[in-house]
């Protein structure tokens, strides 16, 4: 599965080893950037400008590793989906569906089929989906988010009796 989580763009001219490597490098130093700017940012103050910068990050770095890697290399995951989580965080809930939108194939092939985390991400499309008011989405998605969940923790779990009361409520 290697191969599938360092996957590169396939172009006519696909990029040298020596441009895979340069990009591997960038990625891992933007990934610790980040990480650095958002502790230090959130230790700061959690005004919105802090976390805008954070969001510019992702995007630069997204449209940067985008012309080598594809969105289903790690890395490019990553980035995505710190995006997400900084969208979130300021409610721009049609930013974070459009982010989870792409992560949700690539985590699907990458994880084990009962993987929490692509629970928990279909649960985050869930009720994102619910938010924008697309009832039919967000009852599939937190239906698979349901499915995976019941495998995982047993059919018992109070998550999923919390996750099917909310699809009762809407």
């Amino acid at each position: 599965q290697d191969k599938a989580k360092l996957e590169i763009c396939k172009l006519n001219d696909p990029p040298s080893a020596e441009t895979v490597k340069d990009m591997i490098k960038y990625a891992r130093n933007v990934i610790e950037e980040f990480r650095r700017a958002k502790h230090y940012k959130y230790i700061l103050c959690l005004t919105l400008t802090p976390l805008i910068e954070l969001l510019e990050i992702c995007e630069l770095s997204l449209d940067k590793m985008g012309a080598v890697f594809e969105d289903s290399n790690v890395y490019m995951l990553h980035m995505m989906y710190q995006a997400m989580g900084v969208c979130l965080y300021v409610q721009d809930w049609e930013g974070a569906l459009c982010y989870g939108q792409k992560i949700i194939r690539p985590y699907s092939k990458h994880y084990p089929s009962y993987s929490l985390n692509v629970a928990s991400m279909w649960l985050k499309l869930g009720r994102l989906y619910m938010a924008l008011k697309n009832r039919t989405a967000g009852v599939k998605a937190l239906k698979r988010a349901i499915a995976i969940m019941e495998v995982a923790h047993g059919k018992d779990h109070p998550y999923i009796s919390e996750i099917k009361k909310e699809l009762e409520d809407h």
